[in-house]
């Protein structure tokens, strides 16, 4: 590990450097890739300086508990005592830090809500969530676009799929992705009975065309007329797109957007999400089949968080985290627990690397 510090410490002075000389400037790939590497070098580089610098004033310290005043003794040992635990606490963030990225935590993200097991109330509760998500998304600074809503009669959701722009958006959202539970007493319930209702949400980082290919020859695309729920919002045109991926089955629709050209867009950058979501998840499998994380890998289709509106509580199976305030976290206070999911994650990978 103190090979690997000392070779990004020195790469990270080389990148300043270049950066700092007025000639650098005369390239502008050059500059554009020194400020990509400064980037991503940046968060080890500036954390492994703060332990350099605390290091050092620990080494001082040391040195002042063999001064021959005693009261100056003490408060070395005293500050010695506290930073040798802050000096812990620096090393295992920059443990952290050099763990691999996700290659798509920095990308957007395309989130499907579906109702699940419940009828009415499971829809009911596919709209309560897709509220919670763009609540969530308006307090990170995020652009939130709706790609595809099936509404029912009653204001629930069949089906919803949206688009989130934004930097870290899929780094905290995909943790989201699997079966969320909900226990409550529906509207329409007269003897007061609690009902079980389950959603189901898939989260998947959205991909550029480059990066992604599709063959027309596996495409079919049919347009129709968008519509609503009992026939509302019909438009004059047909510019709704239906693109069938025709080896796997796959169907995406887009009916948002006016245009037909800008949905038949959002509906292919869909599909090349789906299709790499597939292929990542075979990957995910094979992994999971040697180290069973419960975060993170595979285990995509099990439930992950139950919503029990009786109780007030919020509770999320795979870290055994349960927060009594579910009002906040249906208007999108998802912090505590995406923290908690993000923290094990990290953990896991920690025990891996070890």
């Amino acid at each position: 590990m103190e090979e690997k510090l000392i070779a990004i410490e020195k790469k990270y002075a080389q990148v300043e450097a270049k950066l700092a000389d007025p000639a650098c400037y005369n390239d502008p790939e050059a500059v554009s890739r020194l400020t990509k590497e400064q980037k991503e070098l940046q968060p080890v580089a500036e954390k492994l300086r703060e332990v350099r610098k605390l290091e050092a004033e620990l080494a001082a310290a040391e040195e002042l508990t063999r001064a021959e005043e005693e009261e100056l003794r003490a408060l070395a040992k005293e500050e010695l005592a506290a930073g040798n635990e802050r000096l812990e606490a620096l090393r295992e963030e920059l443990k952290i830090l050099l763990l691999p990225r996700d290659p798509d935590d920095d990308r957007n993200v395309i989130m499907e809500i579906r109702a699940g097991a419940g009828g009415d109330e499971a829809a009911l509760f596919a709209h309560s969530l897709y509220r919670m998500y763009a609540m969530y998304a308006e307090k990170c600074g995020w652009k939130l676009e709706l790609t595809n809503l099936s509404e029912t009669e009653l204001g629930g959701v069949k089906e919803v799929c949206f688009r989130i722009e934004g930097p870290g958006a899929y780094a905290r959202l995909k943790f989201e992705s699997g079966v969320h539970r909900v226990q409550r007493v529906p509207d329409t319930e007269t003897q007061g009975r609690i009902h079980t209702s389950t959603v189901t949400v898939a989260v998947l980082p959205e991909l550029d065309e480059v990066e992604f290919r599709l063959e027309d020859k596996d495409l079919r695309i049919d347009v129709f007329r968008s519509s609503g729920a009992g026939g509302q919002k019909v438009n004059k045109t047909s510019s709704a797109i239906r693109v069938t991926h025709l080896p796997t089955g796959i169907v995406v629709e887009c009916q948002d957007e006016r245009s037909q050209y800008k949905n038949k867009d959002r509906a292919l950058s869909i599909l090349r999400s789906k299709l790499y979501e597939i292929e990542k998840e075979k990957q995910r499998s094979a992994v999971a089949a040697e180290r069973k994380s419960q975060v993170g890998t595979g285990m995509r289709n099990e439930r992950i968080r139950t919503y029990n509106f009786p109780q007030g509580r919020v509770t999320d199976h795979r870290i055994g985290l349960t927060l009594y305030k579910i009002d906040a976290v249906m208007d999108g206070a998802l912090e505590e627990l995406i923290d908690g999911l993000r923290a094990a994650e990290q953990a896991e990978r920690l025990r891996g690397e070890g």
